[in-house]
């Protein structure tokens, strides 16, 4: 077959729509990107995922990957962008081979699930974006218009102020598209961005693609959506078991398959996968002419590195400061902050009686169970409010961390937004306490020290809360947790039953549950060891509170280095996910 045979076979027609592209949005956009894929495999586990697949994309082209469920669409999305390091074969970008330590510069890629903080106002969270993805030396000046940019090229001008949670489905899925538009890339992917969207905002945001790759940008995508692929220069069938089954213009699709319209196209893939992928196997392959150097540089230079890689501190503020605005922003949250200390706080009071420390009969252990509840709130505080912190971002975390987030800084922040609000909840839930009578009259230096035991364990707990949070996949599983790490922390604190009568393993257990320290701790600053004499009940309990104020430290030390090895844990999981996101 004629190399013009060929060619027509497989590059792209003229796409009839009309789009008005000034010369501001075109303005900052890196060249279009030529992408080739070079006997690709890939496996999971037994099964084989991709099987040589060999495809050439050209700088400005817009070009879909379709095919049935399990086809393999996102898995060779994923390889085409450098997310997942291929079992076989390679991948180009302009002839350079492309990595996948998640710092390549000029790709953009948006996954299935939104990108974008929901709570903020869509002006402010593209801001955010903006200073945390322009390179290091960027003006505010010049971030912000960037955002303004890129509302405008998105049609977004006028919900810039709305929150991002008020938006309709294909303005949030637009903004997650501005998120990566920000940079200008010259390559954009994107893994089902029509997909839960109602026919005219699916074409609407296909026409906004449409005008992204007219702008210069190569835009590659994920769909099953026959007009969303009729709206592309070419499209790659794939067949069961990630093999080539076609590539081509949509127009010329149909009659391949021996069909008379694009959506039915999927009807003889899936019956006779291995028929179409052979056919397509004997073919001739498309012959491209080698990508022409340029002739001049594209107006905007991709930066030598990521904001945060330079400039950590600069990160780890941008994010302090997200955190607290998204907490502000968002009620339910606010809600949970402020009402669970508020309830746990009135049924503590509710339950003890005034002058719970004061000798009743030698059975009494008021004092024993006042100081362990007190405890156990420290901890389910810090607990409830790491839980939900990093589940309910992932998708956030994983696009972020690929554009150069460095994970102390994201974990760090996590921890410094909460910080201040758990010391707060800890002052009142003391105050409130001694003012009702629940604890016994005391120096300042007494309470200065159950606050500081108080705080932290409650930032243990947070930070074990976040570890929890890194390591579950939905908000269900984290839910499911709260009682399973509460359960334990209860039962081998050594309040209901004393460390010295526990067999060994609980003793064992208990030496790394944050309550036991805290428990400890906090019985030692009131004094407990003095009421041995009076309420022999609180015999049993043997040297656990000797000791005083001076016997404090070396819980409270233990509690801190609690918290530094869940918050290097979490750190921990938290590459280990975002590799594996690029691996798997």
């Amino acid at each position: 077959m004629p190399v013009s045979e060929i060619a027509s076979r497989v590059q792209p027609e003229a796409v009839d729509i009309d789009l008005d592209i000034d010369e501001a949005s075109r303005t900052g956009w890196m060249r279009g990107v030529r992408v080739d894929a070079i006997g690709i495999g890939q496996r999971s586990g037994r099964r084989e995922t991709l099987a040589g697949v060999s495809l050439t994309i050209q700088p400005g082209e817009l070009v879909a990957i379709a095919g049935g469920s399990g086809a393999g669409k996102t898995t060779l999305l994923d390889v085409l962008a450098g997310l997942r390091k291929p079992a076989a074969g390679a991948v180009r970008h302009d002839g350079m081979p492309v990595t996948t330590d998640g710092r390549r510069l000029g790709v953009g890629y948006v996954p299935q699930d939104d990108i974008i903080y929901v709570e903020l106002p869509l002006r402010r969270t593209l801001r955010y974006a903006a200073r945390l993805r322009l390179p290091v030396g960027t003006a505010a000046a010049e971030a912000d218009a960037a955002v303004e940019q890129v509302l405008r090229d998105l049609d977004l001008a006028d919900q810039a102020d709305v929150p991002v949670h008020a938006l309709s489905g294909g303005q949030r899925k637009r903004a997650s598209i501005a998120v990566e538009l920000l940079a200008r890339p010259g390559l954009l992917f994107l893994d089902e961005p029509t997909s839960g969207l109602d026919p005219a905002t699916a074409a609407e945001v296909m026409t906004r693609l449409r005008w992204i790759a007219a702008a210069g940008a190569t835009v590659v995508l994920t769909t099953h959506d026959p007009a969303g692929i009729e709206m592309c220069d070419r499209v790659v069938l794939l067949a069961r078991g990630g093999r080539l089954a076609f590539v081509g213009t949509p127009a010329q699709a149909p009659g391949h398959f021996g069909v008379a319209a694009l959506g039915e196209v999927y009807l003889p893939l899936a019956a006779e996968p291995d028929t179409w992928a052979g056919r397509f196997a004997t073919e001739p392959e498309p012959v491209f002419e080698p990508v022409p150097e340029p002739t001049s540089q594209p107006a905007s230079e991709p930066a030598s590195s990521a904001a945060w890689v330079t400039a950590p501190w600069r990160g780890w503020w941008l994010l302090t400061r997200r955190n607290v605005e998204i907490l502000v922003h968002n009620r339910l949250t606010m809600a949970v902050l402020v009402g669970s200390p508020l309830l746990v706080t009135s049924m503590l009071a509710m339950l003890f009686q005034p002058g719970a420390f004061e000798a009743t009969g030698p059975a009494d252990v008021g004092p024993v169970q006042t100081v362990f509840w007190i405890a156990f709130a420290g901890f389910f505080f810090g607990l409830t409010y790491g839980l939900l912190q990093i589940v309910g971002e992932t998708a956030v975390f994983r696009r972020e961390r690929l554009a150069g987030l460095r994970i102390p800084a994201y974990v760090l922040a996590k921890m410094v937004t909460l910080v201040p609000v758990l010391a707060a909840v800890s002052a009142v839930l003391l105050g409130v306490l001694r003012i009702t009578g629940r604890l016994p009259a005391a120096g300042a230096r007494v309470y200065l020290v159950l606050f500081a035991v108080l705080l932290a364990e409650a930032v243990a707990a947070l930070a074990l809360g976040l570890l929890a949070s890194a390591a579950v996949t939905t908000t269900a599983q984290a839910a499911l947790a709260l009682p399973m790490l509460c359960f334990p922390q209860v039962l081998f604190a050594g309040a209901i039953i004393p460390t010295g009568e526990m067999a060994l393993p609980g003793r064992l257990i208990g030496a790394v549950m944050a309550t036991r320290h805290a428990f400890e701790a906090l019985g030692r600053a009131l004094g407990l060891a003095d009421h041995a004499g009076s309420l022999p009940a609180l015999a049993g309990y043997g040297d656990t509170f000797t000791g005083g104020l001076g016997a404090v430290l070396a819980p409270t030390v233990t509690l801190l280095l609690f918290s530094a090895s869940c918050a290097l844990a979490t750190g921990w999981t938290l590459r280990r996910r975002a590799a594996g996101t690029r691996a798997r």
